[in-house]
């Protein structure tokens, strides 16, 4: 494994990290596509989380030398504590988590992250379901609306993060959000955060444009997420008659991992040989001539192209 220090935390994160999604049998992540109401209710676990597959996937990781691990929906959050009790990391690991209803569209305005007694009471619950005594990296995921609805807004989060932080309770922030461009932008001026958790792919490229930069020159480390394109990537290959999605995969981990600004790419599987798979990219990160090729070709694609479209639409959003 390689590591790179994230930001100015004074911690090293392996290159690769590992997402706490579960998958159904037709590649959709469970929870989510189950029932979402419940998937962002807080304390609702679906059955069946953390099962052998998934601790044969966190033994692979621990081999390789993976120590970031991201999990969202409580299912996830209560299936990595169990599991890490089951099998205990040969090394010093580090998780990122979010508020459970409150991120994103989950709560109107965002307003439940604005207010520490809910923002703290909801961070005490998640470290209850991980097992462990604080959060290395909490994600503070707002929209655009929020900021609109309340001008005070990002200052009551840096306040809400900043007494966390005093109390024990986090160590670091993460921005992220699906507002786009003009958002994350906000966030990284604001001070409030030590890491930038966004989607980038060769689809959906936005943040090279100014995210890269405004987050490098602020000192924060770049979490990069959705690398597979939420499994579009191989529909894509499928359509322009490519089938080795094991090379495909590691070329687009190759391609993530070119930009000097990202820290890390979380990988998404639930199946133990494709992580394997995946992991072997590290044997050679360079991109080779082919590769390219293969990406060029793979943007021949229709569903490349209203993908990229659709992506860079929404990045490029201002409301």
């Amino acid at each position: 494994m390689l590591y790179k220090k994230i930001g100015q935390t004074g911690i090293e994160i392996s290159i690769l990290s590992m997402g706490g999604h579960e998958y159904l049998p037709d590649g959709r992540s469970r929870g989510f596509n189950e029932n979402f109401k419940l998937a962002i209710t807080p304390d609702y676990i679906f059955e069946d989380f953390g099962s052998d597959r998934r601790k044969n996937n966190l033994s692979i990781a621990f081999e390789h030398g993976i120590n970031l691990f991201d999990v969202t929906q409580d299912s996830e959050k209560e299936a990595l504590g169990r599991n890490l009790k089951e099998i205990s990391p040969p090394y010093e690991i580090y998780i990122q988590t979010r508020p459970e209803g409150m991120a994103y569209t989950y709560d109107l305005y965002n307003r439940k992250m604005g207010q520490y007694a809910l923002l703290k009471a909801e961070v005490e619950r998640a470290l209850k379901l991980l097992k462990r005594d604080h959060l290395d990296f909490l994600n503070i995921a707002f929209m655009q609306s929020a900021l609109v609805h309340d001008p005070e807004y990002l200052n009551k989060i840096k306040s809400n993060v900043d007494r966390l932080k005093e109390e024990g309770l986090i160590r670091f922030v993460c921005a992220d959000t699906f507002s786009g461009e003009y958002t994350y932008l906000t966030q990284i001026a604001s001070d409030a955060f030590d890491a930038v958790y966004i989607n980038f792919n060769f689809a959906d490229y936005g943040a090279i444009r100014k995210i890269f930069l405004s987050a490098t020159e602020k000192g924060l480390g770049i979490i990069s997420r959705e690398a597979f394109m939420k499994g579009q990537l191989f529909k894509m290959a499928d359509e322009i008659g490519f089938s080795d999605r094991s090379k495909l995969a590691q070329i687009a981990l190759k391609w993530n991992l070119s930009h000097e600004a990202i820290t890390t790419v979380v990988v998404g599987t639930n199946n133990p040989e494709h992580l394997k798979k995946n992991l072997s990219v590290l044997d050679n990160l360079n991109l080779t001539d082919e590769d390219i090729n293969i990406i060029e070709t793979i943007k021949t694609s229709k569903i490349y192209q209203t993908y990229e479209k659709n992506k860079l639409r929404e990045f490029y959003q201002k409301d």
